[in-house]
């Protein structure tokens, strides 16, 4: 999800150098203390003699180009079938079908039952089965492909009706080149605004763009879709059906209003709910609902200003019965930015709420049958809603400055609940741990089938990484996922 909590970024990560290439790596003692009140203090030593196996591999760059490559096949196909100029409502049925694609996977119901689907497989499957199904997770490459595929085949389809008004020029073939250029326009606007680079740097632009260029063309693609139809419905039969009859019977027609439903769906439940602060510390506050109960597994969007930016983030399902015999839940934002920081010193006592809870990494946990659960300061809080399901049994490592004082006594207890040999790290005290080395100790200790950690994208890929390249399954969001 972007569906996750936004991770306590740990200062200067950078500096973290894993040994890949050359050399072994240790790990270095270390202990773990439990400052649980009803809990004796305990301490865990770390092994400092295991050692982890060599690799001689260097941490790859991300990269997307596969999705797109294998959405654009299609492309090829059609266009080398029809001797390079293929009919402009075929064209425009494959762009209408990977739009449609593209929302589908922001739609949350849809990618709940994707979801589903993916974490019914039984245990008894193999394991190698079981680790490829829990990287559903990974979505976000079927919106990104399907929404550069689509961009692509209109880029086409533009290009096929403006031959085809120059061979038949009319009144209905003008307004469909004009809503076709006002379509590429938009679809490029949202491209370039989607850019890493630029949505890291300008992720309030990035958002802004993405949505009203968004909306802009899904209204002119009702408007382009009509006037199309009105166009080719007198090119291709004799005598013209009714333009009614014509916009039905073709694919366009239902893609589009499949499209148009994912939208509605998601901003119909629009709500400004009420908020019940919890300040943990000056670096993390505690923000709990009561409008709704929540079950384990779900992150929500919540906003103050719902036009123009969302922030996801993990839930975590609350025990506490208000008046109306609801429990409700909670969800844990610590100081990454401007609006967690100003969250934090100015609580909020009403937020905007929209779309349905959404399933998100930690889901696919249940797929496996022990994990080790890795996370980096605020990244416990997604994780707490996987310790409150107490579905797959978990060993835990948590590396963050002071928890104690940053998160609160609550989610000590509830972590060491969770696993009472929890590995809490306190990075200001012991400073920075090896976390591929401590997390591959765990996983040999408790025998785990599986790595989930919740950090920043550069330590995530660099555990999962470490945690693969070893033979060991490890899942973690990066980006957008």
């Amino acid at each position: 999800m972007s569906h996750s909590t936004s991770p306590d970024v740990e200062k200067n990560v950078d500096t973290m150098d894993l040994v890949l290439a050359s050399g072994q790596e240790t790990l270095s003692s270390a202990s773990v203390h439990s400052s649980d009140a009803s809990t004796k203090a305990s301490e865990v030593s770390v092994d400092k003699d295991l050692e982890l196996p060599k690799i001689q591999y260097r941490l790859p760059a991300k990269n997307g180009r596969s999705s797109f490559i294998r959405w654009l096949n299609p492309f090829i196909v059609i266009v080398a079938q029809h001797d390079g100029r293929p009919a402009a409502p075929d064209v425009g049925s494959a762009a209408s079908a990977n739009l449609m694609v593209t929302l589908l996977f922001r739609q949350e119901n849809f990618v709940n039952v994707v979801y589903e689907i993916a974490v019914a497989c039984p245990h008894s499957a193999p394991v190698w089965l079981r680790a490829k199904l829990a990287k559903v997770f990974h979505y976000g490459g079927a919106h990104s492909g399907s929404g550069v595929a689509a961009v692509v085949w209109y880029i086409m389809y533009t290009a096929c009706t403006t031959r085809d008004y120059i061979q038949s020029p009319s009144s209905a073939g003008l307004a469909n080149v004009i809503t076709s250029y006002v379509l590429v326009i938009m679809f490029c606007l949202i491209l370039a605004g989607a850019h890493p680079t630029f949505r890291r740097m300008y992720h309030d632009y990035f958002e802004a763009l993405h949505r009203y260029s968004g909306w802009v063309a899904l209204c002119t693609f009702w408007v382009h879709t009509i006037f199309a139809g009105n166009e080719y419905r007198m090119m291709e039969s004799n005598p013209p059906v009714s333009l009614g009859r014509y916009l039905i019977g073709t694919p366009n027609f239902w893609t589009l209003c499949i499209s148009t439903s994912c939208t509605a769906l998601s901003w119909g439940r629009l709500r400004r709910v009420r908020v019940y602060p919890e300040l943990l510390s000056d670096h993390a506050i505690r923000l709990h609902f009561k409008y709704r109960d929540m079950p384990p597994f779900y992150g929500l969007k919540i906003s103050n200003r719902p036009l123009l930016e969302w922030h996801a983030f993990a839930t975590i399902p609350d025990d506490d019965v208000d008046h109306k015999g609801r429990k409700g839940f909670s969800l844990v934002v610590s100081n990454a930015g401007d609006w967690t920081n100003q969250t934090i010193k100015t609580p909020p006592t009403k937020l905007w709420v929209r779309g349905y809870p959404l399933h998100g990494l930690l889901y696919t946990s249940k797929l496996f049958k022990k994990i080790v659960v890795v996370a980096t300061g605020s990244g416990i809080g997604p994780c707490l809603s996987l310790f409150y399901a107490n579905a797959t049994p978990r060993r835990i490592f948590w590396s963050t400055p002071a928890p104690e004082t940053t998160y609160g006594d609550k989610i000590m207890k509830t972590v060491l609940t969770a696993d009472p040999e929890a590995v809490i790290w306190n990075t200001r005290t012991q400073g920075r741990p090896d976390m591929v080395a401590v997390a591959y100790q765990l996983v040999m200790e408790a025998q785990a089938e599986a790595v989930f950690i919740i950090s920043n994208p550069k330590l995530t890929r660099r555990v999962v990484f470490g945690m693969e390249s070893r033979g060991i399954p490890a899942y973690g969001a990066i980006f957008d996922s």
